[in-house]
């Protein structure tokens, strides 16, 4: 849908190859690169911090990619020590890959609850008036009520968990209300890469941008993007949704390890795909029978389909 790469300014450290444009079909059916970032520098600390920087410039929306994988392979201590071989991917994956998901920062709902805050403002005032005029008060998006403070709700969505908040204010000052915590928000502008804002009394500088119908935010190393959800429109997920493997991105299947019938252990493995040019262990996520197999060896699966179903035990 889109791809933003990197640029550097008319300078020469920064290269981009790329070999797809938006509205491009990307398809399983091909070398699966959909661009070449390439950087140079001074010596290897340098270029690594420019690498880091350009990788976090990049946001492909419509297909899933690597450059999160991208980000923590460039911040390794095997890749910034120079220690790094062909094969150690292959030995150390679990490195890079699987294991607990990063629980998400309190940082990354609040930058991303004040951008949408901003945005929504800017696009009542372009509804309204046609213009960014900040002072008109027919464009205001500030939920003013008569007699006490409007309230503005908010709904996020993280790795399959709802999160909601209420803001009440305008302009770049707000209150908002996230479960037990609240937060008062001061000075706050974003200028569609960065939000600079006073939360409690502190100063903060925060990357945050659009990214389709979601909001990518950084915090420390990592990125982490919150989908926009309907503040009054939501259908619960099914109360069991350990029930399932489905495929994390598009690839081949090159190896079964189980069958239908077959009673597993939680982290058994089941199959393995080879996907972005790497083989993929996927795992049960719990104890059960496996009820259902889809796809055989050498078969090739789009990104979420599913491949396994179990019953409980």
């Amino acid at each position: 849908e889109r791809l933003n790469l990197p640029t550097d300014g008319g300078g020469r450290h920064v290269r981009v190859d790329a070999g797809v444009m938006e509205g491009d079909t990307v398809t399983i059916f091909y070398d699966p690169m959909i661009a070449k970032l390439i950087v140079w520098d001074d010596d290897r600390p340098a270029a690594l911090r420019r690498l880091r920087d350009a990788l976090a410039q990049c946001d492909i929306v419509g297909p899933k990619s690597n450059i999160a994988f991208l980000e923590t392979l460039v911040r390794h201590p095997a890749v910034v020590e120079g220690r790094i071989d062909t094969g150690y991917l292959d030995r150390h994956l679990d490195e890079f890959v699987g294991g607990d998901r990063d629980a998400l920062p309190v940082n990354a709902i609040r930058v991303a609850a004040v951008a949408e805050l901003l945005a929504e403002e800017a696009r009542a005032r372009h509804a309204a008036t046609g213009t960014d005029d900040p002072h008109s008060p027919w464009g205001h998006a500030d939920a003013w009520r008569h007699g006490h403070a409007g309230r503005r709700p908010l709904a996020f969505e993280y790795d399959g968990e709802r999160i909601e908040l209420s803001a009440s204010g305008s302009g770049g000052r707000y209150r908002i209300a996230c479960g037990v915590s609240t937060w008062n928000v001061e000075h706050a502008t974003h200028d569609g890469d960065w939000l600079d804002m006073r939360h409690d009394g502190r100063s903060s500088r925060t990357r945050v941008r659009a990214s389709g119908d979601s909001w990518l935010t950084f915090v420390g190393d990592r990125r982490y993007q919150l989908h926009e959800v309907p503040a009054f429109a939501w259908t619960p997920a099914p109360a069991d949704a350990g029930d399932r493997v489905m495929a994390p991105m598009p690839g081949r299947i090159v190896a079964m390890k189980t069958a239908v019938g077959d009673v597993v252990d939680a982290n058994a493995e089941l199959l393995v795909m080879e996907a972005m040019k790497m083989e993929l262990t996927l795992r049960a996520p719990r104890a059960g029978t496996v009820s259902e197999l889809r796809g055989a060896e050498g078969d090739f699966v789009e990104a979420d389909s599913l491949l396994v179903r179990f019953e409980p035990l």
